[in-house]
Formats: structure tokens, C-alpha cells, sequence
């Protein structure tokens, strides 16, 4: 991997966040429906996939993670009554 790629990885990722963080300011609702999309989620798998990860680990992490983000999914509900 060269450090060019590594650095376009960064810049787009970032620009995800940054995106969606500005419109989440503008919008509740966009901004929250924006951030329930699993947008870095599916950039992971989409970095794994250009750099030919094998399919095997493609899917362990997708298993993963929808097993990781089911134990978070109540803390939410703490920002809420707080």
C-alpha cells in the first residue's frame, strides 16, 4: 500500500464525517438519518475490497460489526432521557 493511497483514505473518510457533522447541525432529522446509513461501515468494506482483501475476511468483518453495534444501540437512549 503506498502512502498516497493511505492518504486518499484518510481525506475521503474525513470528508464523510465532516459532511454528515455539518449537516447534522443544520437538520436533526437529515443529520440523524444520514449517520444511521453504516456510510464507514461500507467504506471499510469498500477499502478491503480494493485492496484485495480476501472475501472470507470482507465478511467477517461485516459479521462483526452488525454483532458490535447491537450492544451499542442502547446508549442511545441515554442521550435521549439526559
Amino acid at each position: 500500500m503506498t502512502w498516497q493511497w493511505l492518504i486518499t483514505k484518510y481525506l475521503i473518510t474525513a470528508a464523510v464525517v465532516v459532511v454528515v457533522s455539518e449537516v447534522a447541525k443544520r437538520s436533526d432529522k437529515i443529520g440523524a438519518l444520514i449517520v444511521a446509513l453504516p456510510l464507514i461501515t461500507i467504506l471499510t468494506l469498500i477499502w478491503l475490497q480494493v485492496e484485495n482483501q480476501s472475501q472470507e475476511k470482507i465478511a467477517r468483518h461485516a459479521w462483526y460489526t452488525f454483532w458490535y453495534v447491537l450492544p451499542t444501540l442502547p446508549m442511545f437512549l441515554g442521550f435521549h432521557c439526559c
